[in-house]
């Protein structure tokens, strides 16, 4: 608990105002060795699943998973916490910081950034 209160602690304007919490789904699938953790409910991905074709590695841990599956969740690379409004993917982030994960970013925009990327022209980009 003292861990998750300190992690607030630094959660100050100046932090809030520099942005380096956030990331673009395309800068994080630029990254050779970065983590798309998508936290969305199994139903939702059951709806609308992402098979992505980028360098960056996928993983799904639903939300209401991460506690118990902390260990799946690799500290030594780069990782972009997804959902679809950006709620989830905020609590996350202040979890896995709580929890000694320094490289964490939530990845803004929800559903448009990520189909934004999805476009056949920034595809192309990765698969050739």
């Amino acid at each position: 608990m003292k861990q998750f209160a300190n992690t607030l602690k630094s959660m100050n304007l100046e932090f809030f105002a520099n942005g380096k919490h956030k990331i673009t789904a395309e800068r994080l699938f630029e990254s050779k060795d970065a983590v798309f953790m998508d936290v969305r409910s199994k139903e939702e991905i059951g709806s609308i699943a992402f098979p992505l074709r980028f360098q960056a590695e996928c993983i799904h841990i639903p939300i209401d998973e991460v506690p118990d599956r902390l260990l799946e969740i690799p500290k030594d690379k780069p990782i972009g916490i997804f959902c679809s409004a950006g709620i989830r993917s905020a609590i996350v982030y202040a979890f896995l910081r709580a929890n000694g994960y320094n490289n964490v970013k939530i990845i803004v925009g929800g559903y448009v950034e990520i189909i934004d990327v999805l476009k056949p022209g920034k595809i192309w980009r990765h698969v050739k």
